[in-house]
């Protein structure tokens, strides 16, 4: 498993019109080839009477899986640069597709290029990107007289983000934890307890956190 790697939202789509053909971008978190190819079969299904339904996608954690079509743009204009941006960007486990209605001025080569690379990078601007860390579940239970201190310093910390806090017998604040430093979460929550806390680790997950977005000015 990768340690960190940034994606997409879940789900999001825009809309450009360069001379008066509309390109609508849909974007997807997909995981697996069958899932990209479901998702680009669902909007070609949505959408029956666009002009070109153009695809691409790359998944898998070295970028092993990757698929451009230009659904009968002129060979090389639409899904190789749609795919180039998302490799550019260096984002993993994404489909994109970008339906276009022509509008009735065609664009040459270099205009569809640039019109389908456009449309994916505002496609990805509204879905929004996330960066991925491969955090552990970490549990520290100690005493309630010792929450308001444990709660303020791990509020205040940004390495280890506070998922949730439990009130039961005694009281259980979890957080995610960096792979690889939970030796020393767990010694700096002893520190703050006095040595009197106790500790599960309860598997690991991606802690998602959102990336801004920087557009591209040679599209």
């Amino acid at each position: 498993m990768l340690t960190t790697y940034e994606t997409v939202q879940p789900y999001g789509e825009a809309e450009i019109v360069i001379q008066k053909s509309r390109f609508l971008a849909f974007v997807k978190r997909t995981e697996t080839a069958e899932d990209a190819q479901a998702f680009i079969a669902e909007i070609k299904a949505a959408h029956p009477g666009a002009n070109h339904n153009c695809s691409a996608y790359m998944i898998g954690e070295h970028d092993l899986i990757q698929k451009a079509d230009d659904d009968g743009e002129p060979s090389g204009t639409a899904g190789v640069p749609m795919l180039e941006v998302l490799k550019k960007r260096g984002l993993k486990d994404t489909c994109v597709l970008v339906t276009r209605y022509f509008g009735g001025i065609k664009l040459g080569g270099g205009g569809l290029i640039r019109a389908y690379g456009s449309a994916v990078s505002a496609g990805l601007e509204e879905t929004g990107l996330v960066r991925r860390d491969l955090s552990t579940v970490l549990s520290a239970t100690f005493d309630y007289s010792m929450l308001g201190k444990v709660e303020n310093e791990v509020r205040s910390s940004s390495s280890y983000p506070l998922k949730e806090i439990a009130y039961e017998e005694n009281v259980r604040l979890t957080c995610w934890v960096p792979a690889g430093e939970e030796d020393t979460f767990e010694g700096w929550i002893q520190d703050l307890t006095s040595g009197r806390a106790s500790f599960s680790r309860d598997g690991v997950e991606y802690l998602e956190t959102p990336v801004p977005f920087k557009r591209d000015k040679r599209l």
